[in-house]
Formats: C-alpha cells, sequence, structure tokens
C-alpha cells in the first residue's frame, strides 16, 4: 500500500478533518472549566512548593496536559457540537485518561469495542463520524473508515505524524524501521502501520540482542521467537537489519531511546565503516518535546528532599509509567494512581505496581512533617491533581486548603 498517497488522498477529502471545526473558543472556556484548576495555579506561582500544616507539596515544574493532548481533547468536544445529530464513535481512547473518557461517553461519543483482541467495526456505518485519537490510528482502519464512507476528525498528536514521516523515509529508501516502544501500544501499532519493514525494541536490552546479531549473526529461529509480534509480517534477520534508521513511540524515556539510537549508529559504523554509513544507518530526531520536558522536570524533582512521589495518570499510559520509573531509581516510595479516588479517607491508597499489579497499601502517608513529590502524566488534567493534592492535605488535618488560597 501507498501510504503516503493514501494520506494525502485523505488530506484532500471534504470528509477528513485534522483541525479546529470552528468551535474553539467555546470549547476554550468549556475545558477551563472542566479542567483547569485554581489551587494548582496557585502551587505554580508559589514556586512550584505549597506547605500547610504538615505538609509539603512539590509539584514537578512540567506536568499534565500536554500540548497535543490538549488538542486531541478540544478536538473531540468541537466534533461533538459540530455534528450534534450524528453517530460518533472513537477507535480508541481519546487519551490515556480514565475521567477524560467518561465525560465523552457521557456527551453520547462512543468507543469502539474489542472482541476477541480485535476492534469491532462492524457497528460503524456510512455516514458516521470517527475521531482518531491522540495517539493515531493505522493506515488500515483509515483505509476501512474512508472506504465506508465515514467522516473522519483526525487529533493524532504532530509529533506522532512527525515519527510517521520519519518511517516513510526509511521505507522509500528500503531501510527497515527499527522502532522503540511497545508493540501492542495503540501509537506503534499505528507508526508500524507506515512501514514496510520493522522490528520492535522494548529496551536497551532488546537493541543489543538486534546490534548483537547485526555484528556477530546468531540463531534466526531463537531471534524471531524473541520478537515474535513485534516484527512485520516476513522479516528476515539476516537481510532485513543491514539497513535501518531508528523512530520511538514518542512516550518512551528520552535518555533509553537516544541510546538505542546511539547503539545502533555505531553498530552500523562498527560493520560497514565510515564511508557506507549513511547507506545502512538513518539518524532519527523523534524525541517529543513534551514528554522530554516532563522526563527532566522529574529528574528535577527527585532530586529534592521529598519522602515520597505522588504519580497520577492512566494505567495503561505509557509515559506515567516512565515518570514513575524514575521514582523507584531512585530508591523514592512512589504510587502510581489513576485519579483521585484511589486515596482513600481512611489513610489507605490502592494502587499500581510497576509493571504490575493494582495493590492497597495502609498507612502510606506517614506521620509528622512530610514533604510529597507529585507529578502527572501528559493525559492528566489539572483538576485531577488538584483533587489529590487536597485529598492527601485532608488525610494531614488540613481542611481549608481552597480558602486559604
Amino acid at each position: 500500500m501507498d501510504t503516503k498517497a493514501f494520506k494525502r488522498s485523505l488530506n484532500q477529502s471534504d470528509k477528513y478533518f485534522r483541525k479546529s471545526l470552528g468551535h474553539g473558543e467555546h470549547v476554550a472556556d468549556q475545558m477551563k472549566t472542566e479542567y483547569q484548576s485554581s489551587l494548582i495555579q496557585r502551587i505554580r506561582d508559589n514556586n512550584h512548593v505549597l506547605t500547610e500544616g504538615e505538609v509539603t507539596i512539590h509539584l514537578a515544574k512540567s506536568f499534565g496536559f500536554c500540548w497535543g493532548v490538549e488538542r486531541a481533547v478540544a478536538m473531540a468536544y468541537e466534533t461533538r457540537q459540530h455534528f450534534p445529530t450524528e453517530r460518533i464513535w472513537i477507535t480508541n481512547e481519546i487519551i490515556h485518561n480514565p475521567g477524560v473518557n467518561q465525560r465523552l461517553r457521557d456527551m453520547n461519543v462512543h468507543f469502539i469495542e474489542l472482541v476477541d483482541g480485535q476492534k469491532d467495526f462492524t457497528v460503524v456505518g456510512e455516514g458516521d463520524v470517527v475521531i482518531l485519537p491522540a495517539f493515531g490510528a493505522s493506515v488500515q482502519e483509515m483505509q476501512l473508515l474512508n472506504d465506508r464512507g465515514c467522516t473522519i476528525v483526525d487529533t493524532t498528536c504532530p509529533w506522532v505524524s512527525k515519527v510517521w514521516n520519519t518511517v516513510e523515509k526509511h521505507k522509500k529508501k528500503d531501510h527497515t524501521s527499527i522502532i522503540h516502544g511497545k508493540y501492542k501500544h495503540e501509537e506503534t501499532v499505528a507508526t508500524s502501520s507506515f512501514a514496510k519493514t520493522y522490528l520492535v525494541v522494548l529496551n536497551l536490552d532488546e537493541a543489543q540482542y538486534v546490534a548483537d546479531y547485526i555484528l556477530h549473526s546468531g540463531n534466526r529461529d531463537e531471534f524471531l521467537a524473541k520478537f515474535q509480534n513485534a516484527h512485520s509480517e516476513g522479516f528476515d534477520p539476516d537481510i532485513d537489519l543491514e539497513r535501518i534508521g531508528v523512530a520511538n513511540q514518542t512516550t518512551m524515556l528520552k535518555g533509553e531511546t537516544e541510546a538505542i539510537g546511539k547503539l545502533f549508529e555505531k553498530t552500523m559504523l562498527q560493520k560497514y565503516g565510515p564511508l557506507e554509513l549513511n547507506d545502512h544507518f538513518l539518524a532519527f530526531n523523534t524525541i517529543c518535546d513534551a514528554t522530554q520536558e516532563r522526563q527532566d522536570a522529574m529528574f528535577e524533582l527527585v532530586d529534592e528532599t521529598v519522602d515520597l512521589m505522588l504519580v497520577i495518570g492512566g494505567y495503561n499510559s505509557s509515559n506515567t509509567t516512565h515518570l514513575q520509573e524514575i521514582a523507584i531509581e531512585r530508591n523514592i516510595p512512589s504510587y502510581h494512581i489513576d485519579g483521585p479516588e484511589r486515596i482513600g479517607p481512611d489513610n489507605r491508597i490502592e494502587h499500581k505496581q510497576l509493571h504490575g499489579e493494582l495493590m492497597v497499601t495502609e498507612n502510606w502517608l506517614p506521620a509528622g512533617p512530610i514533604a510529597v513529590g507529585v507529578t502527572s502524566g501528559a493525559s492528566t488534567p489539572d483538576r485531577a491533581v488538584e483533587a489529590a493534592i487536597e485529598r492527601i492535605f485532608q488525610l494531614k488535618g488540613v481542611t481549608n486548603l481552597v480558602a486559604a488560597g
């Protein structure tokens, strides 16, 4: 499939929308009312620190809604206003935040359900409106919706689109795209759909395995078993790793993505020499600014004297998970919650372990003065952060927090 030509034709369709639908001012007011927070602004204005009673909150200097997420949610709101009577679907969660997704359900926006692990598009009919989420949709999904005569509202983050353009360049030069990401993640599924040949590596260890195979060869069957479901159909490591380019899921850890890029550049340099390097390796620059800013702020935050860390964001949010990883690497007790309601009134918290299950911790806030670091993923509105902070203060006996501001 000529994905570039298909996207070009889609952009020319009068049933395809990539920009505001003309209701921006009203939607901006609505989102301000629903998602912004006077308390969070107060903490920002106080150098991201707030002390009341025995509690000091250290708020990350970059956190919460990024521009791409805010844009996607605003476009979804606009879609409901612009098409007041049409059936509206979303191919996936608009963003990885349960509260925001529930708000859209309350607005009578439907979500495509999974049946036996596959999205059930049989419910979508001609004339329906379909929203593509912030992390995009696969080319095959877009083609299906276009062929069915749907109106498509594409909220894909421009940073994700930038990665797609990089993968298109790989394909044009017959390079395999090595994608740093999670092969099941919606964004990586969409990105890989633009590639002719691809391989998804989860981390630096998997990248090192691939690099060793490039330099020294190895057991082909073992390689394919190791990366089962994480490569293009018919992938042959003995042929398809001769020319490579690097791309990434935009929410991965910046430092690891950079390390993987440098590893493969060094590997191809070692194998083919400096004169042939450009024929075998394509450099990349697809790290999302917002993801990078939130990770940098988290590194700064863990250098503060904090007793524990609260990370707020969807449990399926990759960028939120990586924020928690940073705290764990510094041996700081951390609690990942997907919303303020996980903080109970009896000093108990229901939280997700890193790459693990939900668990309940009793007496998670220690007695006496405490310093709490707080951050949130790029899909978390300020209002949710506000509610979580208020619950912390309430547990420590501060009840007039908002009035004090």
